[in-house]
């Protein structure tokens, strides 16, 4: 049964709080502008834009006391063949050393900035092509546009006029430059949402939830290997963000008994579940058995029986049934076992 109110609820409880969104973008719009003002930067920068969960409007309310978090993508015009990666992440230590000292830390591809209020990684990146230096301008991809704001009927405008190459990014670890494409993972995004009538976010945020809530300490997948296999299991035309759940579930549950390849959106030789073991993809596959059942009974239950299912996945977040005395139904039920597991 679809509960679109609940759901409509439900997501509220979970979507960054109006604070979180504005301490997210006053993070990012500082640094933003601190770059481009930079003496010794701003020549080498071609631009910055948002990416990341904040960007794709799949991020959901942070747990535990730690902060939201944001991903800015630096475009330079660095030439990856004179400039090793652990250069180029240096040129950025005098700019973090006069606005970000004792808060930043050098990452492996990133350099990421604790802030009281916000998280922000920078993420420095060269563009190939001089071509792809100026198709960088389209607004979608630069400006504060998030896709949780974006009219699902629209289209952009000339969005052919964009090239679709990939950027490069530096692995100080491994000494190489290696292929990113941030763009294309934004407009994939979008045209997902549009192909399922707006539902596909809120179904990556839901299950981003249970996976927060239910499993805390699994390791993998999270953060955007959990999204994008979201997206490749998520069928189109679904009419709600119950069916779309269930629907994705049951996709892993029947097709993906055994860890897939996932192409990356724009790198297709990379694989987004490459760093994840079998061991780790088993643990998380028995998770989906037990949530696809509870989520099914859910769906195909009445209205208090559907309210209630969903609230065992989902949690306290989820708003319950009020009883006859003005109370909440106490959860009773205890979860089902995991299944034998199935093999295709």
């Amino acid at each position: 049964m679809a509960l679109e109110t609940h759901f409509k609820d439900f997501l509220q409880e979970i979507n960054l709080t109006p604070n979180q969104k504005e301490d997210l973008k006053m993070g990012h719009i500082t640094l933003r502008e601190r770059l481009m003002g930079d003496d010794k930067l701003a020549p080498i920068i071609v631009n910055v834009f948002l990416q990341g969960s904040y960007k794709r409007s799949t991020a959901v309310r942070p747990k535990n006391g730690n902060r939201s978090d944001v991903d800015i993508i630096v475009v330079t015009n660095i030439d990856p063949e004179k400039f090793t990666p652990q250069k180029t992440l240096n040129l950025f230590i005098p700019f973090l050393e006069k606005y970000y000292k004792g808060k930043y830390r050098v990452q492996g591809r990133s350099i990421g900035i604790s802030l009281s209020y916000v998280d922000l990684d920078i993420v420095p990146t060269s563009a190939p092509s001089e071509i792809q230096r100026k198709e960088l301008d389209n607004s979608i991809f630069n400006s504060d546009f998030v896709l949780e704001n974006y009219q699902i009927t629209s289209q952009v405008n000339n969005e052919n006029q964009w090239k679709n190459e990939p950027l490069l990014i530096p692995d100080r670890e491994a000494g190489v430059w290696n292929k990113t494409n941030p763009l294309e993972q934004i407009d994939w995004t979008r045209k997902k949402n549009q192909s399922t009538n707006g539902h596909y976010i809120q179904v990556v945020k839901c299950l981003k939830w249970w996976r927060k809530e239910q499993y805390p300490d699994m390791k993998h997948p999270k953060s955007y290997p959990l999204e994008h296999f979201i997206g490749e299991c998520c069928p189109d035309g679904i009419k709600s963000v119950d069916e779309g759940i269930v629907k994705t579930l049951e996709n892993i549950v029947n097709y993906h008994p055994r860890k897939p390849v996932l192409p990356d959106r724009g790198v297709p030789e990379h694989d987004v579940f490459g760093r994840i073991t079998d061991e780790e993809y088993n643990e998380f596959y028995d998770t989906v058995c037990v949530a696809f059942k509870i989520a099914r009974k859910a769906f195909d239950s009445d209205f208090d029986g559907g309210v209630k299912g969903w609230g065992e996945l989902f949690g306290n977040k989820f708003p319950l049934p009020k009883t006859s005395v003005g109370g909440y139904t106490p959860r009773k039920e205890k979860t089902e076992e995991i299944p034998e597991r199935r093999y295709a």
